[in-house]
């Protein structure tokens, strides 16, 4: 007796292949589906964040001076909070340039404009001696100050005297009036806690002394530093001795060691 198919039933066994036709049609392509997927259907990727309550690692605190190679900044006192840089273009150059650094509370240090300078008119030396018309190397306290003219303001002890008046002319033929009107003894073979016009010599008169910073005259000095007037005037008032002031003098390529 032959098969039959119930009434109806061929209709949906053509219906059901077709389905099973078009979902194989569908799994096999190598096109994307034409069933769009709803993106927030997509899984999210895990979050880089840290855990929760976890510090974030410090950045590290740069504790450098500009300029200063690590022999040079051992030899600065661990107490001192202000570093006046002074930088030779060449050790046989009398054309340099200053920099006031202050530590901050994290061990970092500022930094204050840079200002042009002079110093000896035969450059630097790690061995001064009185006449050798070279700046000493090295690294010296700050504690006092004075000038011809009155106080503008120091923190440092300052002697206003008509001992510092100077007279005649430099190695260019400038005048050198008024370079002494502010001065900061620099403490190369003197006693601290004098005034600069002071002459005691602790190792003697042959390794020189009255080493300042001063009033820039326009030429090179015989060992001084000096600076433009401006410059001087904001050197006195800036110095604290709360802060443990001291210069770091030298050539490039000696302070870079």
């Amino acid at each position: 007796m032959p098969n039959r198919v119930p009434r109806g039933g061929a209709r949906s066994a053509i219906s059901l292949l077709a389905a099973v036709a078009a979902g194989a049609g569908l799994l096999a392509g190598c096109g994307t589906p034409t069933t769009a997927v709803s993106p927030a259907a997509l899984p999210v990727a895990a979050s880089a964040a840290p855990p929760a309550g976890a510090s974030p690692t410090p950045t590290p605190v740069d504790t450098r001076l500009p300029g200063l190679g690590p022999r040079t900044l051992k030899a600065v006192p661990a107490d001192a909070r202000q570093v006046v840089v002074v930088t030779g273009a060449g050790k046989n150059s009398s054309v340099s340039h200053v920099v006031i650094h202050e530590r901050q509370a994290d061990g970092s240090w500022s930094d204050g404009p840079t200002w042009s300078a002079h110093n000896a008119r035969d450059g630097w030396t790690t061995d001064h001696h009185a006449g050798d018309l070279r700046s000493p190397a090295g690294v010296y306290g700050l504690t006092d100050a004075g000038g011809l003219l009155p106080d503008p303001g120091s923190k440092l002890p300052y002697d206003r005297s008509r001992g510092f008046y100077i007279s005649g002319t430099g190695f260019k033929g400038e005048s050198l009036a008024g370079s002494f009107d502010y001065v900061v003894a620099i403490n190369y073979n003197r006693q601290p806690g004098t005034t600069p016009r002071d002459w005691t010599r602790p190792m003697g008169d042959s390794r020189g002394g009255g080493v300042w910073f001063h009033v820039d005259h326009g030429g090179p000095t015989h060992a001084c530093v000096s600076l433009p007037r401006p410059d001087m005037r904001e050197l006195v008032r800036t110095l604290d001795p709360a802060l443990h002031p001291v210069v770091v003098m030298g050539d490039a390529d000696w302070l870079s060691r």
